[in-house]
Protein backbone atom coordinates (compact mmCIF):
# COMPACT_ATOMS: atom_id res chain seq x y z
CA UNK A 1 0.00 0.00 0.00
CA UNK A 2 1.37 2.99 -0.78
CA UNK A 3 0.65 7.04 -2.14
CA UNK A 4 2.05 7.70 -5.94
CA UNK A 5 2.67 11.06 -6.74
CA UNK A 6 1.58 11.81 -10.14
CA UNK A 7 1.29 14.69 -12.66
CA UNK A 8 -2.82 14.60 -13.28
CA UNK A 9 -3.75 14.07 -16.40
CA UNK A 10 -1.42 10.88 -17.32
CA UNK A 11 -2.22 7.42 -17.86
CA UNK A 12 -3.14 5.86 -14.71
CA UNK A 13 -0.91 3.10 -12.84
CA UNK A 14 -2.57 -0.25 -12.50
CA UNK A 15 -2.36 -0.18 -9.09
CA UNK A 16 -2.87 3.47 -8.68
CA UNK A 17 -6.19 3.43 -6.87
CA UNK A 18 -8.22 6.99 -6.00
CA UNK A 19 -6.53 9.99 -7.97
CA UNK A 20 -6.81 12.93 -5.47
CA UNK A 21 -6.35 16.51 -7.36
CA UNK A 22 -4.72 18.68 -5.33
CA UNK A 23 -5.42 21.70 -7.18
CA UNK A 24 -6.85 25.19 -7.17
CA UNK A 25 -8.46 24.89 -10.23
CA UNK A 26 -10.47 22.10 -11.96
CA UNK A 27 -8.88 21.77 -15.59
CA UNK A 28 -9.63 23.38 -18.52
CA UNK A 29 -12.54 22.42 -21.02
CA UNK A 30 -13.12 18.95 -19.46
CA UNK A 31 -16.21 18.34 -18.53
CA UNK A 32 -16.92 17.50 -14.85
CA UNK A 33 -18.15 13.76 -15.87
CA UNK A 34 -14.71 13.20 -17.67
CA UNK A 35 -12.32 14.35 -14.45
CA UNK A 36 -12.00 10.54 -14.09
CA UNK A 37 -12.02 8.58 -17.48
CA UNK A 38 -9.85 11.04 -18.45
CA UNK A 39 -7.36 10.46 -15.98
CA UNK A 40 -7.59 13.78 -14.83
CA UNK A 41 -8.67 12.99 -10.78
CA UNK A 42 -11.28 11.22 -9.43
CA UNK A 43 -11.61 13.83 -6.12
CA UNK A 44 -10.60 17.15 -6.54
CA UNK A 45 -8.83 18.67 -2.94
CA UNK A 46 -7.63 21.83 -3.32
CA UNK A 47 -7.20 22.32 0.42
CA UNK A 48 -3.90 20.85 -0.53
CA UNK A 49 -2.88 23.10 -3.37
CA UNK A 50 -1.16 26.27 -3.00
CA UNK A 51 -3.04 29.57 -2.66
CA UNK A 52 -3.65 31.96 -5.31
CA UNK A 53 -0.40 34.17 -4.80
CA UNK A 54 1.39 31.37 -4.78
CA UNK A 55 0.28 29.83 -7.68
CA UNK A 56 1.24 33.23 -9.51
CA UNK A 57 4.93 33.15 -7.65
CA UNK A 58 5.26 29.32 -8.70
CA UNK A 59 4.06 29.64 -12.61
CA UNK A 60 6.46 32.98 -13.19
CA UNK A 61 9.30 30.82 -11.37
CA UNK A 62 8.71 27.45 -13.27
CA UNK A 63 10.72 28.21 -16.44
CA UNK A 64 13.40 30.97 -15.26
CA UNK A 65 16.27 29.11 -14.08
CA UNK A 66 18.25 32.08 -13.42
CA UNK A 67 19.19 33.30 -9.82
CA UNK A 68 16.10 35.38 -9.54
CA UNK A 69 14.22 32.08 -10.69
CA UNK A 70 15.45 30.68 -7.42
CA UNK A 71 14.94 33.08 -5.10
CA UNK A 72 11.54 32.90 -6.44
CA UNK A 73 11.19 28.69 -6.06
CA UNK A 74 12.81 29.29 -2.61
CA UNK A 75 10.29 31.76 -1.36
CA UNK A 76 7.71 29.41 -2.87
CA UNK A 77 8.78 26.45 -1.35
CA UNK A 78 8.90 28.93 1.78
CA UNK A 79 5.06 29.69 1.22
CA UNK A 80 3.79 26.44 0.55
CA UNK A 81 5.25 25.02 3.67
CA UNK A 82 3.85 27.74 5.91
CA UNK A 83 0.66 26.75 4.26
CA UNK A 84 0.51 23.52 4.72
CA UNK A 85 1.66 23.81 8.56
CA UNK A 86 -1.76 25.39 9.47
CA UNK A 87 -3.83 23.20 11.35
CA UNK A 88 -5.99 21.88 8.37
CA UNK A 89 -3.59 21.34 6.12
CA UNK A 90 -1.25 19.43 8.42
CA UNK A 91 -4.18 17.23 9.44
CA UNK A 92 -5.32 16.28 5.89
CA UNK A 93 -1.32 15.41 5.22
CA UNK A 94 -1.21 13.06 8.45
CA UNK A 95 -4.76 11.76 7.23
CA UNK A 96 -3.23 10.74 4.02
CA UNK A 97 0.15 9.52 5.66
CA UNK A 98 -2.33 7.11 7.68
CA UNK A 99 -4.22 6.16 4.96
CA UNK A 100 -1.04 5.18 2.98
CA UNK A 101 -0.67 2.27 5.03
CA UNK A 102 -3.62 1.02 4.43
CA UNK A 103 -4.74 1.77 0.37
CA UNK A 104 -3.11 3.11 -2.79
CA UNK A 105 -4.06 5.79 -3.84
CA UNK A 106 -2.33 8.81 -5.73
CA UNK A 107 -2.45 12.82 -5.39
CA UNK A 108 -1.39 14.86 -7.75
CA UNK A 109 -1.15 18.31 -10.12
CA UNK A 110 -0.81 19.25 -13.60
CA UNK A 111 2.75 20.69 -13.60
CA UNK A 112 5.52 18.84 -16.09
CA UNK A 113 8.40 19.25 -14.10
CA UNK A 114 7.48 17.80 -10.40
CA UNK A 115 11.09 19.69 -9.06
CA UNK A 116 8.91 23.00 -10.07
CA UNK A 117 5.68 21.83 -9.04
CA UNK A 118 4.40 21.95 -5.37
CA UNK A 119 3.66 18.07 -5.66
CA UNK A 120 7.95 17.82 -4.76
CA UNK A 121 7.09 19.52 -1.51
CA UNK A 122 3.93 17.49 -0.73
CA UNK A 123 5.65 14.53 -1.93
CA UNK A 124 8.53 15.40 1.35
CA UNK A 125 5.88 16.41 3.36
CA UNK A 126 3.85 13.02 3.14
CA UNK A 127 7.51 11.38 4.00
CA UNK A 128 7.98 13.81 6.51
CA UNK A 129 4.51 12.20 8.06
CA UNK A 130 5.09 8.89 7.66
CA UNK A 131 3.59 8.03 4.31
CA UNK A 132 4.47 5.15 2.42
CA UNK A 133 5.31 6.56 -0.72
CA UNK A 134 5.27 4.05 -4.01
CA UNK A 135 9.24 3.34 -5.07
CA UNK A 136 10.57 4.58 -1.52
Amino acid sequence: MSVRIVRLGTPRHPDEGTRIGTVRRPPRGVPKSEFASGDWYDVWFPNLSPSPELVKRALASQADLSAAGERDWAAFTRGYRAEMARPENAHAIALLATLSRESNFSVGCYCENEARCHRSILRALLRDAGARLDGA
